[in-house]
């Protein structure tokens, strides 16, 4: 770095590992200026295992944790398929009128046909990471919040800011390891990579998690699939054991075949307002919905501030502009178009912010006349 050379990505991991072990010398510290505290550190150690720097960790640890893991994703992937399959929507003729959208959910929940990866791919990109992350219900925030190895705890705009978070953070890792090579990988850093993104690496090659990772890669940042969604459909397959007969397209079926239905107006709404063909019913019925969602988190964010914790805000899309510029000009839109468009989704955006400030407000301002009465 003081040579101006840019760190790759081993050399970056290093630095966050180096920085983050020396952050957590810091509270042991308190045990040695404060008298007779290091007898209390074993029971800091039980209470907080995280304390303990990197260094320090044992196998028998470490292998404990991966267990523990593992039995967490099987679990996780077995509600996640129930929950999205009990909330699946039959789709009706009358109400899909753009062709490729249509005849993907007509081949996957009407007919029973498998469409093709290139039409799995095309309507995956319809599904963004935010509007996608919106529209799960609680259950399934905190079963993905599981999958991922995070913080269970808190309302749903915490899980989501969770992981919208995460998302970023394996986005960067995705341009890191695509720039540099998965084969440049060692298979310690294999493990650890396939293991971030929910990929499945007990009992499993070495050559399998490179062609795994590499297939994240490829569709997360050559073909544009939300991270989301690939998150959802390694969940699937976790379910289905490490054998060939399962692939990520076939995943990529069974979550788009069962999501949930807020989820699936919002997109279908979005959909035909780009052809000009959404009805003011549509229209009522996905504001309605939304409606919903957004009084529902109130309450929770109401409950959260009343106890003393803070719900963070974080309303930024896990996809650049930048990226989502050039993607879009690639398919063909000019720049021109493809930036009203951007724009026109921030400006909703902060509506629907000032939209849920607003109901917070008359909530707190009805609440406190209650309590004056």
């Amino acid at each position: 770095m003081a040579a101006g050379y840019e760190l790759t990505r081993r050399e970056n991991k290093q630095l966050q590992r180096t920085v983050q072990d020396l952050g957590r010398l810091v509270p042991f510290s308190v045990f040695i200026i404060v008298p007779l505290g290091e007898a209390l550190l074993p029971l800091a150690l039980k209470l907080f295992p995280n304390m303990l720097p990197s260094t320090f960790e044992g196998q028998k640890s470490k292998e404990a944790k991966a267990t523990l893991l593992r039995s967490t994703r099987k679990e996780v992937s077995q509600f996640l398929r129930q929950t999205l399959g009990e909330s699946g929507l039959p789709v009706s003729q009358a109400t899909t009128q753009k062709e490729e959208f249509s005849n993907f959910f007509r081949k996957v929940r009407a007919t029973g046909e498998t469409p093709t990866a290139e039409d799995v791919i095309k309507v995956c990109k319809v599904f963004r990471d935010d509007l996608t992350l919106d529209n799960l219900s609680r259950p399934q925030l905190v079963s993905m919040c599981k999958y991922m190895n995070l913080n269970t705890f808190g309302t749903d705009m915490m899980l989501r800011y969770q992981i919208r978070h995460r998302m970023r953070q394996i986005k960067r890792d995705d341009k890191a390891i695509s720039y540099e090579g998965v084969d440049s990988l060692t298979v310690a850093e294999l493990q650890a990579a396939c293991a971030a993104r929910g990929i499945r690496t007990h009992s499993v090659s070495p050559a399998r998690m490179r062609a795994d990772l590499q297939t994240w890669l490829d569709l997360r940042l050559k073909e544009g699939v939300p991270s989301t969604l690939l998150v959802l459909s390694n969940a699937y397959m976790y379910g289905q054991g490490s054998g060939e007969g399962y692939n990520q397209i076939d995943a990529l079926i069974g979550v788009m075949s069962a999501i949930p239905e807020e989820l699936y107006h919002e997109i279908e709404l979005e959909v035909h307002s780009a052809e000009g063909a959404a009805t003011n019913k549509q229209r009522l019925e996905v504001i309605k919905e939304q409606q919903d969602l957004i009084e529902d988190e109130a309450e929770q964010d109401q409950a959260s501030q009343s106890s003393g914790f803070a719900t963070p805000r974080d309303t930024d899309d896990i996809d650049e502009k930048e990226e989502r510029l050039a993607q879009a000009q690639a398919e063909g839109l000019g720049k021109k178009q493809v930036s009203e468009m951007v724009e026109a989704e921030m400006e909703l955006a902060k509506a629907a912010e000032s939209a849920a400030s607003l109901e917070r407000e008359i909530h707190a301002s009805s609440g406190a006349s209650k309590e004056q009465k």
